[in-house]
């Protein structure tokens, strides 16, 4: 097959956002999905659970879809999967570690038993037409992470995935920078490579450093600790049991993601410490203070993490004690940054001592920082670069550092979502792009709420609303009761009463006018109501309620 073949690269999500990582590898009409992540909503998604990609694209093409490659276990990696597959079923390729994260989703989602998982360790290569993958050990803040590289009759993809260069890593074997630089050797057409710390100079820090730090601080701590983290980070739960375990301690862990996730590590080989190191929380709370500590979720601030909760005084097993050492194990995610405070302060408050900043050495990030990122780009030589995974300052900086070893500013492509980046030997462009988009996730519902929803939300959260009730006779549109006013968010009644006879007053004369004009579609009665009531409230109020008109309609006598 020729050379000049073009392989497509379509990112459907995991541009200039933080998360909903999934990527496309498109050739001779059959298409490999890299990840199938989701991202957390942000401040004005108000009551959205989860957001993933807009998988359009790929329910028109379905019968394309060789199969779905997982490169780790991480939410922004395989959080969109079982909303995935309730439109489009395809093997799922993943390592021991991962297809364990993903097993326990199915199962709650009840889609277990119609999924066909495929087991791949670091090392393997497999055959999927006209794809041939070769999966690759990196390090990242949680075992059994992998890069990929594709080859084609075109040319080889090489998608990094999640990655650093620990040197030292903590249960861990390190990165094969032999296979990377032997697929570098025989020649990398494009390289995709993470871009989230892309602005941070140096090296990241070793997992190894932080456990001494942990160390430290569980060595001269007396009293209880308390430590949140992410769920998935395991190698950093396993530092927390390894530094409990040199102290004497118990462990007693909250949260339901924290909980499942450290059985299924634990059943898998991927944590190892003796049984009797786990207590229920009712356990634990018999022993002395400097035998206890708490591993739990709420690291990000998220509103009922087990963290959260304790700060707020509302959680029902656990109450913060003064003196109690909490340890923030995890920077927070950008956008993150005020409800981590805002939990740190509340704790402050309670009288515990708050460990936390990248300064105390308690986080290191599973993401490499610029000189392993160049080291990835001369390991690999790629023709073509696109950054992946980051906001577009991310992306913009790691074209930089590409710039810097060597690769022509022409060759490097910052691709948005839903771009069709055509690649060969001879050239690389863009092309026509596919439909794109954020999908929201309210409880069960998937795309249910769009932008007319939050809109609602955004008005109801920020002005309230106000209901107005009037019924009218059929056919001669006379108003037999009302026009009554609520409203729920906006004013206090009683407090406001002025303000409410002067509307009912107003609207009593609009729809005496209506009555008299013989008014009676509800279309013109509902505009009737809503635009004078409007123009009233935000003259006396400055604000802008949601108005709801509610007409009844009785029959004539």
């Amino acid at each position: 097959m020729s050379k000049n073949k073009e392989i497509s690269i379509i990112p459907l999500g995991g541009r200039e956002e933080i998360g909903n990582n999934m990527i496309l590898i498109e050739y001779d009409d059959q298409i490999l999905i890299l990840d199938c992540g989701i991202m957390f909503p942000t401040e004005d998604m108000l009551g959205i659970d989860l957001v993933m990609p807009d998988i359009t694209y790929l329910k028109e093409n379905k019968d394309k879809i060789k199969g779905l490659l997982i490169s780790h276990g991480h939410e922004d990696h395989i959080g969109a999967i079982p909303y995935f597959l309730r439109d489009i079923n395809v093997p799922i390729y993943g390592t021991k570690l991962t297809l364990g994260m993903v097993k326990k989703k199915l199962d709650e989602h009840k889609l277990l038993r119609e999924t066909e998982l495929r087991e791949i360790s670091a090392g393997d290569q497999i055959n999927l037409h006209p794809f041939q993958v070769k999966f690759i050990k990196v390090n990242h803040s949680i075992p059994d992470a992998v890069a990929m590289g594709i080859h084609t009759p075109s040319g080889t993809i090489l998608y990094t995935g999640d990655f650093k260069f620990d040197q030292t890593p903590i249960n861990d074997d390190t990165t094969d920078f032999n296979s990377l630089t032997s697929i570098g050797e025989k020649g990398v057409l494009a390289l995709l490579s993470d871009s989230t710390n892309a602005e941070h100079k140096g090296y990241s820090i070793s997992e190894s450093v932080v456990a001494e730090s942990i160390n430290e601080i569980f060595s001269k701590t007396r009293g209880r600790i308390i430590v949140a983290t992410f769920s998935s980070h395991l190698d950093r739960l396993q530092q927390i049991i390894n530094a409990a375990y040199k102290t004497g301690r118990k462990i007693a862990i909250s949260g339901r993601s924290m909980i499942a996730n450290t059985k299924i590590a634990k059943d898998l080989g991927y944590l190892d410490f003796p049984d009797d190191m786990l207590l229920e929380i009712r356990e634990i709370k018999n022993l002395p203070d400097h035998k206890v500590v708490y591993m739990m979720t709420g690291s990000q601030g998220e509103t009922m993490a087990s963290l959260t909760r304790i700060a707020r005084g509302d959680h029902r097993q656990i109450n913060l004690h003064k003196g109690d050492t909490v340890l923030l194990s995890a920077t927070p995610i950008p956008g993150n940054e005020r409800s981590v405070g805002h939990t740190i302060n509340q704790l402050f408050e309670r009288g515990a001592k708050v460990i936390y900043g990248r300064e105390l050495d308690v986080h290191a990030s599973g993401h490499a920082y610029q000189e392993e990122l160049k080291m990835m780009l001369n390991m690999t030589k790629p023709k073509y670069f696109i950054p992946v995974h980051g906001e577009y300052r991310h992306l913009h900086h790691h074209s930089l550092l590409a710039q810097e070893v060597g690769i022509a500013e022409d060759n490097i492509f910052i691709a948005k979502n839903g771009s069709r980046l055509n690649v060969s030997e001879d050239k690389g462009y863009f092309s026509s792009s596919v439909p794109t988009g954020k999908v929201l996730i309210d409880g069960s519902g998937v795309g249910d709420v769009g932008n007319i929803v939050l809109r609602d939300r955004r008005i109801l959260s920020e002005h309230g609303m106000i209901v107005v009730i009037t019924t009218i006779e059929h056919k001669t549109g006379k108003i037999l009761a009302g026009p009554d006013i609520l409203s729920r968010g906006f004013v206090y009644m009683k407090e406001s009463q002025e303000l409410i006879e002067k509307a009912k007053r107003m609207l009593t004369k609009v729809l005496k006018e209506c009555e008299e004009n013989n008014i009676t579609d509800w279309s013109s009665l509902k505009s009737k109501i809503k635009n004078p009531l409007r123009d009233y409230i935000y003259e006396e109020t400055r604000r802008n309620p949601m108005i709801i008109p509610i007409i009844m309609e009785v029959p004539k006598k």
